[in-house]
């Protein structure tokens, strides 16, 4: 969807954000909600969040919809809060927080369990956008290498929706979608039980669960409030008992738990969780739950990842995008484990790596750079960012790959070329082993292959 919608990555500020909203609106005078992605305060001078009134200077007579970079918040016009009928008076909801000015009202920014509120109201996506918006994210992610993605959520719509085109041959990419655990036919979904593709094209056995928020937006549930916010120590989306609950529902079902985690308390809560159930259910460890992100942990718990078989789902544009930033939110000591790679191979665990697209790009070799270097793609800071936890290429791609394929049950017929296992690869311009890693984010994709068949070739 957000190839399809206004693009606000990397714009400098609020005002250039606003002006690319309302140069799309007038390209699309038929949509009924402005909707789009991207925008990040961080990048801006002063770091303020945005207001409704950006948004109302260009646009008043449509509701307005952008979601952060990193999906943990929503900016949004006036009229977008009028028809949700929120005023000074709506209160926020456990697990969410609406941003307001010094007399109480809000400003238009809606962080976590806050953003339904505003989303509830936008009509639901009809099967002609969603058909357009698969078709879009396939033909862009071949482009760029990938022959398989897991889907961090997904609602039984879209499962249908990959189903119907598993069927009929045309999925275009393998899929290892996650049931969402806010979905309405969350216990229906999982009582129809686990989708196990002979050919790998779709497997559903996986579960995406939400603890917590995000640093940039300051949700992320931390053990001890922030640095630069200290009467906030962020937000848990759910509580540990419902969390607990929903892990308890999956487990019984034999899908695999993977769960959203990025503060060091969120992180702390869902190892506690994963312990507990391995006491009640010692065979569920062959069920290789997952925290996704796994993003600011205490070194304490680092270890307690491979002790309870849980694999760090990570990606590594994250701590370059958020390098200018992180140290602000948690302060220097509580770096020491955010974005730690090396301390988690070195502890025994396997990283699964991507890219969290559309929160990053999607291009793999990004994440393949920051890897490595601790880098962003201007090649700053020298000698790269806490460059203690970088990683070696084979380490870096392994996790991209092999282990990868071993964080979805895959790893006997994905991940590698071996004898037995299907032939997906993908031919690029340079040896991306042996070559200055700098030349990494600019590697081009000649062809991408899936069980030997080409599913993309570059142009001449």
């Amino acid at each position: 969807y957000g190839l399809l919608e206004v693009d606000l990555r990397d714009l400098a500020s609020a005002q250039a954000s606003a002006e690319a909203v309302a140069a799309f609106a007038a390209d699309n005078p038929s949509l009924p909600w402005i909707r789009g992605r991207g925008w990040n305060q961080v990048l801006w001078d002063g770091q303020a969040f945005p207001t409704s009134a950006e948004l109302d200077a260009v646009i008043a007579d449509r509701p307005v919809v952008l979601s952060r970079v990193d999906g943990h918040a929503i900016w949004v016009n006036s009229k977008a809060m009028e028809i949700a009928g929120i005023d000074a008076d709506t209160a926020s909801p456990d697990g969410g927080e609406i941003l307001r000015d010094a007399d109480g009202n809000p400003t238009g920014v809606f962080v976590d369990n806050a953003e339904s509120l505003i989303t509830e109201q936008i009509p639901a996506r009809s099967p002609e956008e969603m058909e357009k918006a698969y078709d879009a994210a396939v033909a862009h992610t071949q482009a760029l290498g990938l022959t398989q993605v897991h889907i961090a959520g997904s609602s039984r719509a879209e499962l249908e929706y990959f189903g119907r085109r598993a069927e009929q041959g045309t999925l275009g990419l393998r899929l290892y979608p996650m049931i969402s655990s806010s979905d309405p036919d969350f216990d229906a979904l999982l009582a129809e039980g686990i989708v196990d593709d002979p050919s790998d094209w779709l497997d559903i056995r996986s579960v995406k669960i939400y603890a917590d928020g995000a640093l940039g937006s300051r949700g992320a549930a931390l053990l001890a409030p922030y640095d630069d916010r200290p009467d906030s120590s962020g937000l848990m989306i759910q509580s540990q008992g419902e969390l607990t609950d929903v892990v308890r529902k999956t487990l019984d079902q034999g899908f695999q738990a993977n769960m959203h985690a990025i503060g060091d308390r969120a992180n702390r809560i869902a190892l506690d969780i994963y312990a507990a159930s391995l006491e009640e259910a010692p065979d569920s460890r062959d069920l290789r739950h997952r925290i996704e992100h796994a993003q600011v942990v205490s070194v304490d718990d680092i270890p307690r990842f491979v002790e309870l078989g849980v694999i760090p789902s990570m990606q590594p544009t994250h701590a370059t995008s958020d390098k200018n930033m992180a140290g602000d939110r948690i302060g220097d000591t509580r770096l020491a484990g955010a974005y730690a790679w090396r301390y988690f191979l070195d502890s025994g665990s396997r990283i699964a790596s991507g890219s969290d697209f559309p929160v990053e790009p999607a291009n793999p070799f990004f994440g393949l750079h920051a890897a490595v270097t601790r880098q962003d793609r201007d090649d700053a800071p020298a000698g790269g960012w806490l460059p203690g936890q970088k990683l070696t290429m084979a380490e870096a791609l392994r996790s991209f790959t092999v282990d990868a394929a071993y964080a979805a049950h895959q790893e006997e017929s994905l991940g590698a070329l071996l004898p037995g296992q299907w032939a997906d690869f993908i031919v690029v311009d340079h040896d991306v082993i042996r070559d200055d890693p700098a030349a990494l984010p600019d590697t081009q994709v000649l062809s991408t292959w899936i069980a030997g068949n080409p599913v993309y070739r570059r142009d001449p």
